[in-house]
């Protein structure tokens, strides 16, 4: 365990409301980063097309890609590689892309910059960190069996919770917006009032929403990412995947105890964590015990608000996060409201299309992503100079699955 995972939790609170001055951090955290990050102009953009074996079609979402590997497959790198799981276990390679998703869009920088430099082998160093410091706190084990390289995970196959918790710290954000027009009930939790904007809150605020649509469930809407409460969970267990109602109760456990592991680890890098979304699931061990487990991504500027401590004591708020990328699209658009209007995705989606941005924002942004990997992790992040062409080294030489 790190030492700094016992020292005291610095005082994060002002006395005095906070005001917002969203600052790139190219500008504002030079004294917390080298002064001299390399950026390399290749980015993985393009990550479902590998020509390995799969039993399903690739599923490609907005930054990774899962290839399911076949019944042999699984079976023979479960053995060869001694892997933790049953023996008859699926399992997956997760593929991360340096691509940059905002406001719901995919974007680009001038002169064929297709994503953000270093950003994948960032963040799956820092999720593989935390992962491994909730392990080793006696927490869960997440699915992450083996890392072959920095832009790939094998991962074991997971039942999926069909929920998605957002561990909140401070009151900013859509949270803030909400209270500010008089809103004070969020997912069945009262807030009390007179808080201010990017104010500490007295306990972690645990909000979860729903993971696609639940149908047939009284007081819950039939859409996407609706927020539930914890007696809806508690009610309708069943329906959200857990395997008892006690495991509602566990899921909390271990979303309230990883964030608290993590802002104990960021304190004496003079970072905040703000909030940062949880996913968990199902898998078996090796002895066929089945378990809940950490899923997807945590604790990284992708799913997290982090931000600058002394600037906060200062009184101010310095991102380190993907949020610091969101208000600079807000800053470079003629028109905000096309970013922020859901009625606009169509044209929003349009204009990433054909709009190249500046390559110094992609740029900025890789600095804050590569940095804060780099205080966490406590090493240098590994980026691979032609990723395809080593990806497929490892996957197909070593792993033997090429196609």
């Amino acid at each position: 365990m790190y030492k700094a995972f016992d020292r005291p939790l610095p005082q994060e609170s002002s006395p005095q409301p906070v005001t917002t001055a969203l600052i790139l951090s190219k500008t504002a955290c030079h004294a917390k980063r080298p002064e001299s990050i390399p950026l390399s102009s290749e980015v993985l953009a393009v990550n479902d097309s590998l020509p390995i074996r799969t039993s399903e079609p690739v599923h490609s979402g907005k930054v990774r890609s899962i290839y399911w590997l076949s019944e042999t497959d699984s079976a023979r790198l479960i053995r060869q590689r001694q892997y933790p799981v049953a023996p008859d276990a699926q399992l997956a390679l997760m593929v991360i892309s340096d691509r940059i998703s905002a406001f719901d869009c995919i974007w680009r920088g001038e002169g064929g910059l297709a994503g953000v430099p270093g950003k994948g082998a960032a963040l799956n160093a820092i999720s593989q960190f935390w992962f491994a410091e909730f392990s080793r706190a006696g927490l869960a084990r997440s699915h992450i069996l083996e890392v072959p390289h920095p832009l790939v995970w094998v991962v074991q196959r997971a039942k999926p919770v069909m929920i998605e918790a957002i561990a909140r710290r401070f009151i900013t954000g859509s949270m803030w917006r909400a209270y500010e027009r008089g809103v004070r009930e969020f997912c069945g939790i009262e807030l009390s009032e007179g808080l201010h904007r990017d104010q500490r809150l007295s306990e972690t605020l645990v909000t979860p929403s729903t993971k696609g649509v639940m149908r047939g469930l009284p007081g819950i809407p039939e859409a996407d990412d609706t927020n539930v409460s914890r007696a809806q969970l508690d009610a309708h267990w069943h329906a959200f995947g857990f395997r008892n109602k006690d495991d509602v109760a566990r899921y909390e456990v271990l979303l309230r105890e990883g964030v608290d592991l993590i802002a104990r680890h960021l304190a004496p890098l003079d970072l905040m964590l703000v909030d940062t979304k949880f996913e968990f699931g199902y898998a078996r061990d090796a002895n066929g015990e089945e378990s809940l487990i950490y899923m997807d991504e945590v604790g990284t500027p992708d799913s997290s608000r982090i931000w600058d401590a002394v600037a906060y004591r200062g009184g101010s708020v310095v991102e380190n996060s993907k949020e610091e990328f969101r208000q600079a699209l807000l800053r470079h658009v003629n028109d905000p409201e096309l970013l922020l209007d859901h009625q606009r995705f169509e044209e929003r989606k349009r204009f990433a299309a054909e709009h190249a941005l500046p390559a110094v924002m992609l740029q900025t942004l890789s600095g804050t992503y590569r940095s804060v990997a780099e205080r966490i992790t406590g090493r240098r992040v590994e980026i691979p100079d032609r990723p395809l062409e080593s990806m497929m080294a490892v996957l197909g030489d070593e792993l033997g699955l090429a196609g």
